[in-house]
């Protein structure tokens, strides 16, 4: 069984090679010094669709060829498997339709139309997700067409694997993997590269965002679950429910394995991986690389970590910015009493240090004769900054209130 599966990953890797090259497994210097460890990044957001769902998309939609499929052939995503679909379709020739919610940034929606050009069309369809899908599989139903799943398929769990294959292939031949850090959403990824090293002495960690737990969650329970709520931020890697196939691959993980990232945290280190390495990450990208730091053991081993993708839209770059400055503590929002008095606004600006820069002013409306309500959003360079702050603040007499963290609040007023 083994052995079968990876002949069949290595048929599905030489094909690809038609389509592109496999992608670097490049030795971090940054992220090494910084764990005491060897890392090293294996590059997807360097595919020509710049993630890894190239991989399943090509496997799937090739072995449909094999058996007689013409097409067309549909998927619904927002992203990266839309990419992928797309650059597969027109390498073959076959007509693509794309579903994608109405709400998909226009961005999106360009790349995806660029990559599959005369072979792609586009419906957008749904404010969600789930309204998307439906519409996508009523038309496959409808038109007898082939839907190519994003990662609940055995044609795209090989063609992820295919991952695995280039890293063992590439590695130094005095190196071998003591540890693979993994993303994971709908579980592809995961699924592929724990088969193939299934006889390996390979430690896996896998990373998912805090908004969107499934793999931990189903892990808990002993099956499949479906999450209530998902936070979409880390939107390659916010599913509700890990793929059926996938979860048999990944059922006997240890729990203590799943590593939780915070998205604010992710911001931090999407920022930091730009600033220092000049690498352009997706917060789902980003995953495996902000989970290295929740790993305990990591020092002195042989590392690799999974970049899964690169698509970022720049004009989330002020968010994700924003998140990480909160993030590091750098900066705070809060609800200001404010007395009205002359003088009382200097002296509030004179607790303020050569560190400090207000962010935000806004008068929210006068509580009280004698009083007036400010939310004011405060940067520091200095770590530990709010500590003087806060404490300064309450000892002149200030009332105030840290809406930070508070996100229901936030979102109304920030």
């Amino acid at each position: 069984m083994k052995a079968g599966f990876i002949a069949t990953v290595a048929r599905a890797e030489r094909r690809m090679r038609s389509l592109f090259d496999p992608t670097p497994l490049q030795l971090n210097d940054f992220l090494s010094a910084k764990y005491g460890a060897d890392i090293y990044l294996k590059r997807e957001d360097l595919t020509p669709v710049r993630s890894y769902k190239i991989r399943g998309a090509f496997n799937a939609i090739a072995n449909a060829i094999d058996a007689g499929a013409r097409g067309p052939f549909v998927c619904a995503s927002a992203g990266n498997h839309a990419q992928g679909v797309a650059y597969v379709c027109a390498h073959f020739g076959v007509q693509a339709v794309i579903y994608m919610p109405i709400t998909t940034p226009r961005q999106k929606v360009h790349k995806t139309r660029s990559f599959g050009g005369d072979n792609a069309e586009i419906r957008l369809e749904g404010d969600y997700f789930d309204e998307t899908l439906k519409a996508a599989q009523a038309y496959c139903a409808a038109q007898g067409a082939v839907f190519v799943p994003p990662f609940d398929s055995e044609d795209v769990i090989i063609g992820q694997a295919s991952v695995a294959a280039e890293i063992m292939a590439q590695m130094p031949e005095d190196e071998g993997v003591d540890m693979l850090v993994l993303p994971v959403g709908g579980g592809g990824l995961a699924a592929g590269l724990t088969r193939y090293l299934a006889d390996s002495d390979t430690d896996f960690r896998f990373v998912e965002p805090a908004g969107a737990p499934s793999l931990e969650a189903a892990l808990k329970a002993g099956a499949l679950v479906t999450l209530p709520k998902v936070d979409s931020f880390v939107d390659g890697a916010a599913v509700a429910r890990i793929g059926a196939r996938n979860f048999a691959a990944l059922k006997s993980v240890p729990p203590d394995n799943v590593i939780i990232a915070p998205e604010d945290r992710i911001c931090a280190t999407m920022i930091e991986m730009l600033n220092i390495e000049g690498v352009v990450l997706e917060p789902a990208g980003a995953l495996a690389i902000d989970g290295l730091q929740d790993i305990t053991d990591i020092a002195g081993k042989t590392v690799v970590a999974v970049v899964s993708g690169g698509n970022f839209d720049f004009e989330r770059l002020p968010d994700v910015k924003e998140r990480a400055l909160r993030w590091a503590g750098l900066k705070k929002y809060f609800i200001l009493r404010m007395p009205q008095r002359p003088g009382a606004l200097k002296d509030f600006l004179n607790i303020l240090g050569p560190d400090d820069d207000i962010a935000r002013f806004e008068y929210l409306k006068k509580s009280a004769r004698n009083f007036g309500t400010v939310l004011i959003g405060i940067e520091t360079r200095a770590p530990g900054g709010f500590e003087r702050i806060e404490a300064e603040m309450a000892a002149q007499g200030f009332s105030f209130e840290d809406i930070t963290d508070n996100a229901t609040l936030a979102n109304f007023i920030v």
